[in-house]
């Protein structure tokens, strides 16, 4: 990771403000248009949530300031954004995991088949050195519902800087599916106008299909 030159940086008075918050995240609820990607999901017998989980990824990495983080009260940047998903098991419990993202889909599946497999074995909540890494999103699901708001357990003893990316349950309108989903981010770090940024090419990637 490189530091950021924040005195050359047009958000180094908004860094230095936010830094001081107690909670200096914030979060937005939005949904996009998912019918491209499903159908192409299932008419490749892909996995569809490997398959927007590996767009959420080409999307964060494409966005400069997903890949800013704080460490050691300066600005860093990671060369390259991975994903740290919660996995669920069939007893209801969950684990902390950690997926490298490569931009080809097969690698990028096989590394999430093996860690879900990972998990499917094993017991407790797995939180390694990997799933404490900086260079990654967190990423969850709440697959039962539609999202329209989410909070965050939050420990504000610890600095933390790494978005969080959320989906809801997919449904459908008509012929159209769309997948809810919240973001939330340090504000030091990035505004809502990158958070459209991310929505925008994120919903074009699901388009390409």
């Amino acid at each position: 990771m490189q530091k950021l030159d924040l005195h050359n940086w047009n958000r180094k008075e908004h860094f230095e403000f936010f830094s001081t918050f107690d909670e200096p995240f914030f979060g937005i609820v939005s949904e996009v248009d998912c019918t491209k990607a499903y159908h192409f999901s299932k008419n490749n017998e892909r996995s569809f949530f490997a398959h927007y989980l590996h767009k959420t990824l080409a999307a964060v990495n494409k966005i400069p300031e997903f890949s800013y983080r704080i460490l050691d009260k300066e600005v860093v940047v990671c060369e390259k954004v991975n994903s740290a998903p919660t996995i669920a098991r069939p007893d209801g419990t969950f684990a902390f995991s950690f997926v490298e993202f490569d931009p080809d889909f097969h690698i990028f599946q096989q590394r999430l088949k093996q860690e879900i497999e990972e998990v499917q074995n094993s017991t407790g909540l797995r939180f390694s050195d990997d799933a404490k890494r900086l260079d990654a999103v967190h990423i969850s699901s709440f697959p039962w519902h539609k999202l329209t708001g989410l909070t965050h357990s939050r420990n504000f003893k610890h600095a933390d800087s790494v978005p969080k990316i959320t989906f809801g349950k997919m449904y459908s309108i008509g012929n159209e599916y769309k997948l809810p989903l919240a973001i939330n981010v340090h504000h030091g770090l990035m505004d809502g106008f990158h958070v459209a940024k991310f929505l925008e090419v994120f919903q074009g990637l699901l388009d390409l299909e």
